[in-house]
């Protein structure tokens, strides 16, 4: 089944009440997605995250990103900081794929690090407590964010 035709059914299916949650074959699809990436960004001011992010794609055996260098700043204004970056890399993008982490709500509610397709519809994304919770390293929760979002659609790592 293609990624869109599979959107298309689950929409169908919830539209007619006959919708009774995941199947298989939604998950490969949507890792299918995510294997065959072409266009991965990440947007960031500086390679941080990117280089983090990039070691956790080689991990699960995954194409690299690569950075989408723009200022996010005024992502912090909206409600969800870090699908705010997402929407704005998209907008300046022609990326398959989109890997943003902010903030998750408001200040103190902890990270969100978010994947996004190239619609902005969101594909998964792991979490972490605010820094003043966890107390681990910027890089720590970055690679603890992005291997939660990856393994709750079913990734392993290589040689696992």
């Amino acid at each position: 089944m293609a990624f869109e035709r599979m959107i298309r059914n689950a929409f169908e299916e919830s539209r007619n009440n006959c919708r009774f949650g995941d199947t298989l074959e939604e998950i490969s699809e949507l890792q299918d997605y995510i294997k065959n990436a072409k266009k991965i960004y990440i947007p960031n001011k500086n390679g941080i995250k990117v280089n983090i992010l990039n070691e956790v794609l080689k991990s699960y055996g995954l194409p690299e990103a690569e950075i989408l260098q723009i200022n996010t700043n005024t992502a912090d204004t909206s409600r969800i900081p870090a699908l705010a970056k997402a929407y704005m890399a998209l907008d300046q993008s022609d990326a398959d794929l989109i890997i943003a982490r902010g903030r998750l709500g408001i200040p103190g509610s902890g990270s969100l690090l978010i994947f996004i397709d190239n619609k902005g519809r969101i594909l998964t994304a792991g979490t972490s407590p605010s820094h003043l919770i966890h107390k681990k390293s910027l890089e720590d929760a970055v690679y603890s964010e992005a291997c939660e979002a990856l393994e709750k659609i079913g990734f392993k790592k290589v040689g696992q």
